[in-house]
């Protein structure tokens, strides 16, 4: 349904909507939003914990962050830009596209800011999930959309140590702008796909580089190149033609995911040839090639990488850290490594999914509990137990190969038809089968187990018994299928008013899946 569709829409019918809580607005609560609206179902606040949209692009400032997926697969299918001026975007390029968004979708309105949820409980007599704000407000909706992101709570390592540094230190996603970092001494704690785009743009200005690798990580050249005016005026002329392109980048990231399983061989080749281009230290590149196989770890795309690590300024240290020190960083050879400035580039913490948010299902069970084993969801969606609780890039639908916006898209989409069909038949609430959840995860855990994702490495793929909950180990197309429809059978539905066997009308009673 279109949105001016949506507009004339019966007053009485937009009344019968339910209630939804969007939980951030980053890609997932926008997205969701804009579909919620497109139906018709206008009953909706975006919770956000801070005071800007945006998600992740809002959080990471870093120099050089920006995004290694091409712009054409990394925006909306549905909003579409001719103006873009090169193929990869920055940060702050990408925000400001979801600022736009926003606004042209009239989603502004909808937004609670500063409000983070702390406590989601649902209540089964009246079908409704009572949520708590950080300030203590308190709210009510039919159903949640938690839209939290896998990549905005930055992780610190467990080092002994750590408080009694007396430089400076940040965490990549909490950067220091106000420091300046010419001449100076700079240790970097992490190689992963954050540190990859910021040590380049911190070895321009800084004295000596060293960063400190568990692992290092699989490098290929990215493709950047502007745009020429001719072709954005012609994308603009001829809007199909963003399509075309947006089609193309999708197909090669389901190569590459089949690359990572049949020519692994063939990525090391690309990525080795790319180092020696730059980096000639024979000890040096031993420690920069990964000893594990393409995919097991993201693999990483940059061009400023290899020129980076081939200057004599910058520094690879393998050995693993003992403590740190008021003025440095102890190796466990016993050296003392002096530095005026640490930073954090350990990423964020993904395999708790919610976290730190309290949700409380059915028969008081937490939803954390349930998950203490790791984290799993029908469709990476939805929890038996935990009834019209819907996630978006929740369990095993994150991606090493393609647009993870084309997976929410495939997520907003199938919540909005749970919404209409919660409107249509009047439901007090849907809550997934468990013998669904059952099949479901055992088929994800057993494409994980025969993935790439499981050969061998530590990642953040993996919680720390070494269970894959973060990504989906097969083909996106294969994702879309399952989700272009929900499936009703596969839920207990239940109806807000049906008549009992007694004739007595009763609220939820178990309705038929239609």
């Amino acid at each position: 349904m279109a949105l001016a569709e949506a507009a004339r829409m019966p007053a009485s019918k937009a009344a019968e909507a339910p209630s939804v809580a969007i939980i951030g607005a980053g890609v997932s609560g926008i997205c969701t939003g804009i579909k919620l609206k497109e139906a018709g179902i206008e009953n909706f606040t975006i919770y956000e914990k801070a005071s800007e949209i945006g998600g992740t692009w809002r959080e990471n400032t870093y120099p050089g962050c920006s995004c290694d997926v091409p712009l054409h697969m990394y925006q909306f299918s549905f909003d579409m830009r001719p103006d873009w001026s090169a193929k990869f975007v920055g940060s702050q390029d990408i925000k400001k596209y979801l600022e736009s968004v926003v606004d042209k979708y009239g989603l502004r309105d909808h937004i609670r800011f500063n409000s983070e949820i702390t406590d989601a409980t649902f209540e089964e007599r009246t079908g409704l999930w009572h949520i708590v704000c950080a300030d203590g407000s308190k709210h009510t909706a039919n159903m949640v959309a938690a839209g939290t992101g896998q990549l905005h709570r930055p992780i610190w390592p467990d080092i002994q140590g750590r408080e009694t540094c007396q430089g400076t230190s940040w965490h990549s996603a909490e950067w220091n702008h106000d420091y300046d970092l010419k001449g100076k001494r700079v240790a970097v704690i992490g190689n992963g796909a954050s540190a990859i785009q910021f040590v380049p743009e911190v070895a321009k200005e800084a004295g000596e580089v060293t960063i400190f690798q568990r692992s290092a990580s699989w490098v290929l050249p990215r493709p950047q190149r502007e745009f020429y005016g001719w072709e954005r005026a012609l994308y603009k002329a001829v809007p199909w033609l963003m399509n075309i392109q947006r089609w193309k980048i999708y197909w090669f990231g389901e190569l590459l995911f089949r690359a990572f399983h049949h020519s692994g061989d063939k990525i090391k080749e690309m990525a080795i040839e790319e180092m020696e281009l730059y980096v000639t230290d024979p000890v040096k590149k031993q420690k920069l090639t990964p000893d594990y196989e393409p995919g097991c770890k993201r693999v990483l795309f940059a061009n400023d990488w290899w020129p980076a690590m081939g200057k004599d300024h910058v520094d690879v240290v393998t050995e693993a850290i003992a403590e740190i020190e008021p003025h440095g960083i102890r190796t466990n050879d016993g050296k003392l490594h002096e530095f005026d400035v640490i930073i954090y580039g350990t990423g964020f913490d993904t395999t708790h999914f919610l976290g730190p948010m309290n949700v409380t299902g059915l028969a008081g069970r937490a939803l954390q509990k349930e998950w203490s084993t790791g984290a799993e969801a029908v469709y990476g969606m939805t929890v038996n137990g935990f009834p019209n609780f819907f996630m978006l890039y929740g369990p095993n639908t994150n991606l090493g190969h393609n647009s993870i916006i084309f997976m929410i898209e495939c997520q907003a989409n199938y919540i909005r038809q749970c919404a209409e069909k919660l409107r249509q038949d009047d439901l007090l609430y849907m809550d997934v089968k468990k013998e669904v959840q059952d099949a479901w995860n055992e088929r994800v855990q057993h494409d994980n187990a025969n993935s790439v994702y499981a050969s061998g490495c530590t990642s953040w793929y993996k919680t720390e018994s070494g269970k894959v909950t973060n990504n989906w180990a097969n083909y996106t197309f294969k994702y879309w299928w399952h989700t272009r429809r929900p499936d009703f059978t596969e839920y207990t539905l239940r109806a807000r008013h049906e008549r009992s066997e007694g004739g007595m009308e009763a609220s939820g009673a178990e309705a038929a899946a239609q």
